[in-house]
């Protein structure tokens, strides 16, 4: 996929608009899990969220290939299309990204801020992801896909920073939605030669990914209804699933509720927001919290793009 001198490359590249992010050990979330807990806050990145690590690079990496480029489409949730809209608005380029009807406002908000066309179409990603690959056959626009060596590579830079910052950690629990999350985490791992067991969660609602591995093949569901859009795929990428089955030692599910339970908890020990996915990797320590008992830990605060409305009523309860 990429060596450690491409990976450090990348850093340097993406560190030039997204500065390094912080990784911090937490007194009063060790004291809620029983060990050592360290959060790496993606959530502090200029976009919000790791992705925006994935969208530098591959509209640096594209322009170099086609400099004459016309525009830009993709599909996102938000985060994905958060990332590609920053970097394209730097370089000059068009973009368009399709969302599913009903997306978050905020993040449509952010996608608009930074200058693309926002398209609402479907009722879920995967659906969303379908129309955008018909526009760019209709307009001739370079389609960006969910998942693409570049991006992985952008985003493994988090995971560098991490293990490179941080003690030695026994486990990292890390959110999949496309999957390049847990990918660069795993192939950072490795270049590193690290022994750093990595976890992957997924919710109850959207677990393509994790019947995928369990049954030794691609699954599909009919539904990926969570309220973490960030995690809600039905449709897993079959290059990120060998990655994952090859590297990661297992998938953890979680429910909505608990995922609720740990951006309140994140709130609380460490006040810091957490999107849906932001917050599930805490979910599943939490869930795990005797496993964890007196281990050195990391989950990735993967991002805070969540509505103020919804916020709201998840601190209320």
């Amino acid at each position: 996929m990429f060596d450690l001198t491409a990976l450090r490359q990348a850093a340097e590249w993406v560190g030039r608009s997204v500065p390094p992010t912080p990784q911090l050990r937490w007194p009063l979330l060790a004291q809620r899990l029983g060990c050592e807990v360290w959060v790496k806050h993606e959530n502090h990145t200029p976009a919000g969220a790791f992705k925006v690590r994935g969208g530098v690079l591959y509209v640096q990496q594209l322009l170099e290939r086609e400099p004459q480029l016309r525009g830009i489409i993709s599909a996102s949730r938000g985060n994905h299309g958060i990332s590609l809209a920053m970097a394209a608005q730097t370089a000059g380029v068009p973009l368009t990204v399709v969302v599913p009807v009903g997306n978050s406002t905020e993040k449509n908000a952010a996608m608009r801020a930074f200058g693309a066309q926002v398209i609402e179409f479907g009722r879920d990603f995967d659906i969303a992801r379908a129309h955008a690959a018909e526009l760019s056959a209709q307009t001739g626009w370079h389609s960006v896909p969910s998942l693409h060596p570049d991006l992985i590579r952008g985003v493994a830079t988090y995971a560098l920073e991490l293990f490179e910052a941080a003690p030695p950690l026994r486990r990292v629990y890390v959110p999949i939605g496309m999957g390049s999350g847990i990918c660069g985490m795993i192939q950072t791992r490795d270049l590193l030669g690290l022994e750093t067991e990595i976890v992957g969660v997924v919710t109850q609602a959207a677990d393509a990914y994790a019947q995928s591995i369990e049954q030794g093949r691609i699954v599909c569901t009919e539904t990926a209804d969570t309220f973490a859009d960030g995690l809600a795929c039905r449709m897993p990428s079959p290059e990120a699933l060998e990655i994952i089955r090859a590297g990661a030692a297992r998938i953890v599910r979680v429910d909505d509720e608990a995922i609720r339970d740990a951006i309140r908890a994140f709130h609380e020990d460490t006040h810091n927001t957490a999107e849906g996915a932001g917050a599930a990797a805490l979910a599943a320590a939490m869930q795990e919290r005797e496993r964890n008992r007196g281990e050195r830990i990391a989950v990735i605060l993967s991002g805070a793009n969540i509505d103020r409305q919804v916020l709201a009523g998840i601190l209320a309860a």
